[in-house]
């Protein structure tokens, strides 16, 4: 996914930028980058972060940095921020989102103008560059903006800044949140909520659903309202956001607490000694479960986090599985003889918390009864880039459909079988779930009901994406 951080201050704000940034850090894995500008115009540096965290990558650098206007992101893709000079002057630009329609935008640009793109290896453009691109064909900063939002198939939230301030721009169906931190003499643009709280700012207000502003130190100036519609991602409750994270004025903590506890109440007679999460997005899920049960809540398995922090994920798969399993220290004396339910945030592709389960049984767990705080995912996001999913052949649950219908990888399954494999009233539903649950080994499996993860975030449902569990827009 990836996160973006800004800050336009009258004092230098380096360490608020550096702090800020590194803030975001469980929203990527790929890249971090920082763009100040001062006395003698952007300065800017960019690591890859996958094999250290970002902090550790910019340390040595914090004191070629000065000037109270900057940006940073971490990115689970392309390198930013980027800087441009154009017919606007000299312009910084950080981005997160997706872009489904790159070839199309391309085309379009070099017809109207664009000479050439810079490519990465295999001819692929950097996405932030491509948002730049279309800005640059606004008549000015503010309608480029609303250009690119609606040329993009997907979405785009955004920070530009230039010597005059920092335009903020969240995606036109608000998917993705940005939300305003405020302190004397200095405004902030985030996208977690928390990532200011200890530079000194306070909470000011969230961006809208397509909202443009402009901030400079003592002013906020709005360029586009809010637009109608908003689709904001419910997985940022249930797995993204970090557990202190505010959107829509709803605490991530609390969504989980009140979704496990929701959970629990499809489980009452349920024999088990211990209720867990997997570490760390089930933990909440699991601690509103055993609240509301009565159930123990215990940690037998402990993410050793001193060396195994979330940015040390290779994208090699098997890799990936090798570094979840190195993180997590069994507690053998829980372990042994013991029967638990083990909530999980959500189930993509299966693997590592198959390992998890088979960990346990292998460490003496009698049984394990696996509860995902989610509905199955049935669709590969196409506006954000929740995972390192990359086709739906990935998604456990099409791996089973087609098992289950006798079709082999190649089959693309209709959209009617899909839906009715998505109604968890149906036969086929129930039968996709057990195949999971055999698969895995689990004792037994239930997935959170699409209505009680939209109870639980307690934000109005029709503004909510629901996309990769029901496929509806």
């Amino acid at each position: 996914m990836g996160g973006i951080f800004g800050v336009v201050s009258e004092r230098d704000c380096v360490m608020d930028i550096f702090f800020g940034t590194d803030y975001h850090s469980h929203l990527g894995t790929s890249n971090g980058g920082m763009c100040i500008l001062g006395e003698k115009g952007f300065k800017r540096a960019i690591h890859s972060i996958s094999n250290s965290p970002f902090r550790s990558k910019f340390n040595d650098e914090l004191m070629d940095f000065e000037g109270g206007f900057g940006i940073g992101a971490i990115s689970d893709g392309d390198p930013q921020p980027l800087t441009v000079r154009n017919k606007f002057g000299s312009w910084a630009i950080t981005t997160v989102g997706r872009i489904n329609n790159k070839e199309i935008l391309v085309d379009y640009l070099i017809n109207n103008g664009s000479n050439y793109f810079m490519t990465k290896s295999g001819g692929d453009i950097n996405n932030t560059e491509l948002v730049a691109a279309l800005v640059s064909n606004g008549e000015d900063i503010t309608s480029g903006i609303e250009l690119a939002q609606d040329k993009i198939d997907g979405s785009v939230t955004m920070i530009i800044l230039n010597e005059k301030g920092m335009y903020v721009a969240r995606d036109k169906f608000g998917r993705t949140p940005l939300i305003l931190g405020k302190k004397d003499g200095a405004y902030c643009a985030a996208s977690e909520s928390f990532a200011f709280i200890n530079i000194g700012y306070e909470y000011e207000r969230e961006l809208g659903a397509g909202e443009i502003a402009f901030l400079e130190p003592r002013k906020e100036t709005i360029l586009r309202k809010p637009l109608d519609k908003m689709r904001v991602c419910t997985f940022l409750w249930s797995y993204f956001g970090y557990t202190t994270s505010i959107y829509e004025g709803k605490n991530v903590e609390l969504m989980r607490n009140r979704n496990g506890a929701l959970l629990s109440k499809e489980d009452e007679g349920l024999n088990v000694d211990y209720v867990a999460g997997v570490p760390d997005s089930g933990t909440a899920h699991a601690l509103g479960y055993a609240n509301t049960s009565k159930i123990p809540y215990a940690r037998p398995l402990i993410k050793y986090t001193p060396t195994w922090s979330r940015s040390f994920m290779p994208t090699n798969q098997k890799a990936r599985n090798k570094v979840a399993q190195m993180k997590l220290i069994p507690v053998f004396p829980m372990i042994n003889k013991k029967k638990f339910v083990l909530i999980d945030d959500s189930i993509v592709r299966g693997t590592q918390l198959s390992e998890t389960v088979s960990y346990l049984k292998d460490n003496g767990a009698e049984e394990i009864h696996v509860r995902s705080a989610c509905p199955p995912i049935m669709f590969p996001c196409k506006y954000l880039d929740f995972s390192r999913t990359v086709s739906s052949m990935e998604l456990i649950t099409h791996r089973v459909i087609k098992r289950l219908e006798n079709k082999d990888d190649s089959w693309i399954i209709p959209d009617d079988i899909l839906n009715e494999y998505v109604d968890e009233s149906t036969e086929r539903h129930r039968n996709m779930v057990e195949e999971i649950r055999k698969d895995m080994d689990f004792d037994s499996l239930k997935f959170q009901a699409l209505e009680k993860l939209v109870e639980a975030t307690r934000v109005e449902g029709c503004n909510l994406c629901t996309y990769c569990w029901n496929g509806e827009e």
